[in-house]
């Protein structure tokens, strides 16, 4: 098969790491890639959120199939132009995006559902907003209803935070995705990611993973994109995963197909867990970064059987094989991250380093220049091992983290430590 995959993150290489691992992959393309895919890939420069660009690009390299890593393309409707021309696809269609698109759209549908969820409030107004929060008073959770790649979450612990964060919506701080606002109850309890392949009407557990969303040690300090994760999720026992499955994942499904608009692609549920009993925090409709790079890592060429199963609506006929292991990805950042961080600082130590199924350095920001491997991004690298436990997966991240040379990087030293 020919393969093209969209994306350029830590997500996307450690996809195209696994993908390639399976016999069934000739050619793999990413687009546009990154310093780290373009080691085992081809890459490709062309605009992923232009459908018509990617459905024509594919069409002439005789790609067989298409993966959609990140969220924007698969917002911008990609994944419909791509169908349209005739192509395979992973990943759903616009209308069904929308549960990732817009935080109002997903309470809809679980009111629908009656999939249970933070009780919240939906603003167009800032000053209507205000009083919502003055009346509820912190901790409270204030979301810009559309994306705004990762940052578009405030969890304030104080009325002053929170409405701050108002002020900043409504003021254009991210843009069109701030123009309408949704305010949650703060849930307290553990929080976990849960992946689930869905054709349509078939559902898949694929597995479970927990992020570090706060940059520093203990989970303190702003929220970021994920300073690492670890799979699988402690939290997420067979009753608690039974649960979700059928008082949240399914009935959700059930009522997008309802309105004419089914999933297909990788459906990751953040859910807060208290008492055993499972809450959802959001919708993704993509595999998270950098749990995907852990369960990647632990899953390796069967991947693409899966996705291609997805894809083609044969999920009932495919069983997830897994290994009794544990993997964690450590990440890497830029100093400064998540505020302002320099780009352009050369990372040395990484060709010295081992690459195979227990050890990989999956790129995330980075660019070559004149054959040096260079920092592009406030996340640069996701540092992923995997073993029997947690502690000797863990040990194994962090002896690969000692050996990058890279002095304007920085990561946290405490990945796992909930489990742990």
């Amino acid at each position: 098969m020919n393969i093209l995959i969209l994306g350029s993150g830590g997500r996307e290489h450690s996809l195209a790491w696994a993908i390639k691992q399976n016999p069934k992959c000739d050619r793999l393309i990413v687009a546009p890639g990154n310093a780290g895919i373009a080691a085992i890939a081809e890459c490709a420069d062309i605009d992923i959120l232009d459908g018509d660009i990617v459905a024509q690009f594919a069409v002439e390299n005789a790609v067989d199939f298409v993966v959609i890593g990140p969220e924007a393309p698969l917002a911008a409707g990609v994944a419909d132009r791509c169908r349209a021309a005739g192509l395979l696809v992973f990943g759903p269609s616009q209308a069904a995006a929308e549960l990732e698109s817009s935080k109002s759209f997903t309470k809809t549908i679980c009111d629908a559902a009656d999939a249970p969820t933070a009780a919240y409030a939906r603003f167009t107004q800032a000053e209507p907003a205000r009083a919502y929060i003055r009346t509820h008073g912190a901790p409270i959770v204030v979301k810009a209803d559309g994306l705004a790649a990762g940052k578009g979450v405030i969890v304030a612990m104080t009325d002053a935070e929170a409405l701050a964060a108002i002020d900043d919506m409504f003021g254009g701080e991210f843009g069109k995705a701030g123009a309408e606002v949704v305010i949650e109850e703060f849930m307290e309890g553990e929080e976990a990611s849960f992946f689930v392949l869905v054709d349509g009407t078939t559902l898949l557990t694929l597995g479970t993973a927990q992020d570090h969303k706060r940059v520093g040690d203990g989970d303190t300090g702003p929220n970021t994109g994920g300073m690492g994760a670890y799979s699988p999720a402690p939290v997420m026992t067979e009753a608690v995963t039974n649960k979700a499955l059928t008082e949240i994942i399914a009935p959700t499904m059930a009522e997008m197909v309802r309105r004419g608009t089914p999933f297909q692609g990788i459906l990751f549920a953040g859910l807060m867990i208290k008492d055993g009993q499972p809450r959802l925090v959001e919708y993704n409709v993509r595999f998270g970064d950098p749990e995907c790079q852990t369960l990647m890592m632990r899953l390796g060429g069967q991947v693409l059987d899966l996705l291609q199963a997805c894809a083609e609506g044969r999920l009932a006929d495919i069983t997830v094989h897994w290994a009794d292991d544990h993997a964690i990805s450590v990440v890497m950042a830029a100093q400064g991250y998540p505020g302002s961080y320099a780009k352009g600082s050369e990372i040395k130590g990484l060709e010295a380093l081992p690459e195979d199924s227990m050890n990989m350095v999956f790129h995330a920001g980075t660019r070559e220049v004149d054959g040096r491997i260079t920092a592009n991004g406030g996340r640069v690298l996701g540092v992923t091992a995997r073993g029997a436990t947690l502690a000797e997966a863990r040990d194994r991240a962090y002896q690969m983290v000692d050996a990058i040379d890279w002095p304007e990087g920085f990561c946290r030293r405490d990945i796992g430590w909930r489990a742990l």
